[in-house]
Formats: C-alpha cells, structure tokens, sequence
C-alpha cells in the first residue's frame, strides 16, 4: 500500500505524522510525507533516518494557518492531488483538512483535524470569528466534508469539531502516539517544566510565568510564531526550542511537568513527560480528563498551580507515584497503537484493496 501524507515541520504534526509513518511500515505501507511550510530541520529529518518505508517531499508550499486568503491553499490542494496520481498513491491522508477542498484526490481520503483556526479562535478569544478569517472556516467545512473518513486525536476535540461545523456524524478519535524520547540517567529535578509553543494564547504562558514568579519553571519551546506573533516573560526560565535528545535530557530528572493550556486536541508535549515519568500538573480541560483521568493532578486558578508543584516537588513519593501513573497511561499512547487503528480504517476505505490491519 502507497500513502500519501501531509505535514509541516511547524508543531506537533511533524512529530504525529513521522511517528505513525514509520508504524505504519511495520504494516507494509509506504509512505510519502510531503512537507508544506518551512523545511524541516536537520534534528527533524534525522528521526527518519534509516527508515526505508517514509519518503520526504518538501512541496514548498504555504501552510494554509499562514496565508491571508484561498488562493495558496486551492493551489497547494491541487498540487497535493497531482502528487497523489503521479505517485500512485492508494489513499491520501491529510493533515490539514482544508487541503480536501475542491477535492482534487483520485483516491479515497482521510481528512485528520489536529485544530484549526476557527476552533482555535472560540477558545483563544471566546468571542465570534472575524470576517477575514471567514474563508478559512469555509474551506475547513468544505473539505471535512469532502473527506471519505475524518479523524481527530481525541474524542473531546471530535465534538468540538461536531460542534463548530455541524458535521453529521463524529470523527473517528484515534489518540496520538509518541516514540519516547531518549533519556539519560540524572539527579531528581528540583523544578518544575513545561513545553510547547509559548507564544500560543491558549497555551497561558502568561499565567505560568506568574506561577513561575513563586515556583521555578524551566520553559522549552519558541516565543515568537513564524507570523510574528510573540508573549513577554518575566519569571520563566526559557530553554528556547529543544531537539528530541535535548528535550530528552531536560525530562530525564523528571520534573514536574505542567501545562495550563484551555484548548488542547491532544497534547504531545504532555505525553512526552509522561513517558518520562513526570508527574503531570495539567489544567482542568475536557481533552486532558478524557487522556489522563486518575493520572495526573488537574488544577484551574494560579494558587492551585502553585500548590500543586509545590507538593510534589516537597515530597519525593508523592511525585514518584504520580510519575509512574503518568508512564502507566502513556503506554496506552504509541505510535504502534495509531497505527493498527488507522489501518482498520484505511482497509474500511480501500475493500478492493489487500490491506492487513
């Protein structure tokens, strides 16, 4: 089977579309990656190293959350299609639903929704979305709907996709899946850490850089966005973007980790400390309850955030216990684990097709 996947080298896409890439070859599939957006660095291609089943295509493309208007994402549509013919795919998988307009595919499509603006604007601003965002919301809808099959990583962000599009039916929730980072022996961390992109509004990097104020927090990720937009710090001690092997080392102390994001489809960073046995201090958000429920300690005003980190990082048991509860979930998580299930639904799409789920 030949599968032709999208991705960007942006966010936590390129870490779910490598990973189940390469599950997917344990299952005969090969895969084409191409790449929209920025090219993916040195450190991101090198997760693929020696992998003969995933190949990358850098399209050169723009990514449709940073265009002002249709044009460059019906152009990267129907260049994504002709990709598929000349290739011979058998499915396309897109990672941006959005691309599914004007439905230029040959072949039976996936359409997964990792977020998208509009949802993203109701949590970020929780107010209506502006008409110049209009087109984007129209086209999201347009290919959800032209899509054969439509995923999301949670059966939390599967509603709230119902729920903004009016979809008739709900997406097919196949949680991420995370290869573990590499971890090196290292003395108990006397911090707490978070992850991800820090400039993002629904990340609340504000209210952890108050928290920080009180407790130590040790902050990896960017602050400034490709388009600009950027948030200010004063407390948090900023790591700056880390590659796996550096985010690796900086969770091998097992920090408590901690994320106040209000909007989250799933939450990869969150999953990383996970595996690394981190004791999770998450907030109290629908998507976080559904994956981590009895695993983590769920908090929602800045004392709670505060007293939390506080606890754990004063008694050594209490943070051991909850760090192997977190590692006990996240072994639900894994590459392999979204691999079986998305070939179950790849084989519902191609029945003519020998497909072994």
């Amino acid at each position: 089977m030949k599968l032709l996947m999208t991705a960007d080298a942006v966010g936590g896409v390129w870490q779910y579309s490598t990973d189940l890439a390469v599950a997917l070859g344990a299952h005969g599939v090969e895969t084409v990656i191409a790449v929209l957006g920025p090219a993916p660095t040195d450190a991101q291609r090198s997760t693929l190293a020696g992998c003969e089943a995933v190949t990358l295509v850098e399209t050169g493309l723009m990514l449709d959350w940073l265009v002002n208007g249709p044009e460059p994402v019906r152009t990267a549509a129907a260049t994504i299609g002709n990709l598929a013919s000349e290739i011979g795919a058998d499915l396309v998988h897109l990672n941006s639903p959005v691309l599914a307009t004007g439905r230029s595919y040959p072949v039976p499509l996936v359409a997964a929704a990792h977020g998208c603006v509009a949802t993203w604007w109701d949590a970020a601003r929780g107010e209506a979305l502006p008409p110049e965002f209009a087109w984007h919301e129209a086209m999201m809808r347009e290919g959800l709907s032209a899509a054969d099959a439509v995923v999301a990583p949670s059966r939390s962000y599967a509603a709230t996709v119902v729920r903004r599009y009016g979809l008739p039916r709900l997406p097919h929730a196949v949680h991420n899946g995370r290869t573990p980072l590499p971890l090196a022996n290292a003395q108990p961390a006397s911090w707490a850490c978070t992850a991800g992109r820090l400039w993002d509004r629904v990340k609340n990097t504000e209210l952890l850089d108050r928290v920080a104020a009180r407790v130590p927090i040790r902050a990896a990720g960017p602050v400034t966005a490709p388009h600009g937009e950027t948030v200010a710090t004063q407390h948090l001690d900023l790591l700056g973007t880390l590659d796996a092997p550096a985010l690796g080392r900086e969770l091998a102390g097992r920090p408590v980790f901690v994320s106040a994001a209000s909007f989250e489809p799933f939450g990869l960073a969150v999953l990383e400390a996970a595996q690394a046995g981190c004791p999770l201090v998450l907030a109290d958000i629908d998507t976080f309850r559904e994956l981590w429920s009895d695993a983590a300690i769920f908090v929602q005003r800045e004392d709670e955030y505060v007293s939390a980190i506080e606890r754990l990082l004063a008694d050594p048991t209490e943070r051991v216990a909850w760090g192997e509860r977190a590692r006990g979930r996240a072994m639900r998580y894994t590459p392999g684990a979204a691999a079986t299930a998305m070939m179950a639904l790849y084989a519902e799409l191609l029945p003519a097709k020998r497909v072994a789920a």
